[in-house]
């Protein structure tokens, strides 16, 4: 009886001691082996940038992503990931690179968190690299020159690049399009380089040093009003989605950048920012902007001065006041429309002798009161327009009458759309020339179509003066530049 009270003590010990501890033991191993103790647990690429109040981004220094105009830093994509690092509370620290290939090898940098290269999300690179989420899309167009439509070597299809001088960048999606169609059994006489952006490579074209490159519908848009004699000569490949290129290991990163990109989309800032660097292009014409060219060297220079003074004194950018004035005369001080307004800056009489200019054929007079009379506008446009807007409603007041952007605010209102911003307001200005419409309106009857494109024109030229004349500024940001490795804080 007793060996047996023994071994019924036991198995008691057992299993109220022995069992739940072992138990115990090896839950806590378990536990441990997925869920790392918390002193073991390393922090996220996202809590890193948080931590050092830094997001480091390598940025190809090109018109459709980044480059430093005359008030600072613009360009799409910079402007896009200043607001990504404003989201995070963090500074943007810029690396910029001179070509694609040269920003894929930065983005191997340790330290680096996002690369921004206007770079597509090609089948092969989703292999080599970790994207973040799609921001815009695009189409690989084949870009030529122009003087080949008339000697009938113009290419209209790939069979027709065969015999043709062709060159595109080095480890971009446009060499790969182009070892892909040469896969294909296409004839492609093809040299890929390092040496040059795609940029340079449209330069070449323009200047018929080689016959033809690869561009996306976006960098060949905003590139010829620069290079005249390009000319797309066709589609080569479907849509395809650009996107940022993320640090490895990186998926808090990811999630933070879906969720921010969905609201900034729905907000409708991101139809602003595509808006603001891409709606004046859609006005491009080949012979016009080729006489701009040429009167910039003939014509300008005798009243640049003149602008560069009316500008310091209202606090608008001279070539602002240049582009409208070309938009207006063409720079003749003689000019004259058929309704009777004359001058480098078109004023009407009863203007005039308002602004207090005694003879609109005057350069320095027509100038000075033609921006005395823009200051007025951008002053009268309506509170809640801020910003680059301002300057656009008074630019549209410029030309057709304050009263009428007035009615077109209303009528943005009942469209639902926001009526203080150019993007929506440019949309129902044409509008007012249909009678269902403006007969409900205080003022009525306007070409409304004539002012959006005066504005978008005006940008055009002003786009281009920056480019050709660009001027070195002071301007104080948070945003520290790096060029090859030499820091530059601006």
């Amino acid at each position: 009886m007793r060996n047996l009270s023994k071994l019924r003590k036991r198995v008691k010990f057992i299993i109220f001691v022995v069992f739940p501890f072992t138990f115990f033991f090896f839950g806590w191993l378990s536990h441990s082996a997925y869920y790392p103790t918390k002193e073991e647990n390393k922090p996220t690429v996202l809590d890193k940038i948080k931590k050092t109040k830094t997001l480091n981004v390598v940025l190809l220094n090109a018109p459709s992503t980044y480059y430093i105009g005359p008030d600072g830093p613009q360009g799409f994509e910079y402007e896009l990931l200043e607001d990504y690092a404003k989201h995070l509370g963090v500074n943007l620290k810029i690396t910029s690179a001179n070509t694609v290939k040269e920003a894929i090898e930065l983005s191997k940098n340790k330290n680096i968190h996002i690369t921004s290269a206007a770079l597509a999300k090609t089948e092969q690179r989703e292999k080599r690299f970790n994207f973040g989420p799609s921001y815009f899309e695009v189409q690989e167009q084949v870009i030529c020159n122009r003087t080949m439509v008339t000697d009938g070597t113009f290419p209209r299809t790939v069979e027709e690049l065969s015999g043709l001088h062709i060159m595109v960048g080095e480890d971009t999606s446009y060499s790969e399009t182009i070892t892909s169609l040469q896969d294909d059994g296409f004839d492609i006489n093809a040299s890929f380089t390092s040496d040059y952006s795609t940029e340079e490579l449209l330069e070449m074209v323009s200047k018929r040093q080689i016959d033809c490159t690869l561009a996306a519908s976006n960098i060949y848009s905003l590139n010829k009003r620069y290079f005249t004699e390009i000319i797309s000569a066709f589609t080569v490949t479907g849509r395809e989605q650009l996107a940022w290129v993320l640090a490895p290991n990186s998926k808090e990163l990811e999630a933070d950048m879906y969720s921010w990109l969905n609201s900034y989309n729905q907000s409708g800032r991101m139809a602003e920012l595509k808006d603001h660097y891409y709606s004046h292009i859609l006005y491009f014409d080949y012979y016009d902007t080729k006489m701009f060219y040429k009167r910039m060297e003939t014509r300008l220079p005798k009243y640049e001065k003149y602008f560069k003074e009316a500008g310091e004194k209202y606090g608008i950018s001279w070539k602002l006041i240049a582009a409208q004035s070309y938009q207006e005369s063409h720079w003749n001080p003689k000019a004259k429309s058929f309704t009777g307004v004359r001058g480098l800056m078109m004023l009407t009489l009863s203007t005039a002798k308002y602004l207090g200019v005694k003879n609109r054929l005057d350069p320095k007079q027509s100038i000075r009161g033609g921006v005395r009379h823009l200051n007025q506008m951008i002053r009268s446009v309506p509170d809640g327009v801020e910003g680059e807007n301002r300057i656009k409603f008074a630019l549209a007041a410029y030309n057709v009458g304050m009263g009428h952007v007035k009615d077109a605010q209303v009528l943005a209102g009942k469209f639902g759309l926001d009526k203080n911003t150019w993007r929506d307001l440019k949309a129902v200005l044409p509008l007012l020339s249909q009678k269902r419409y403006y007969r409900t309106l205080k003022y009525g009857y306007a070409r409304g179509s004539e002012p959006v494109r005066y504005v978008e024109s005006i940008y055009d030229y002003k786009d281009i003066l920056e480019n050709f004349t660009g001027e070195k500024v002071d301007v104080n940001t948070s945003i520290t530049v790096e060029h090859n490795d030499t820091n530059i804080s601006n």
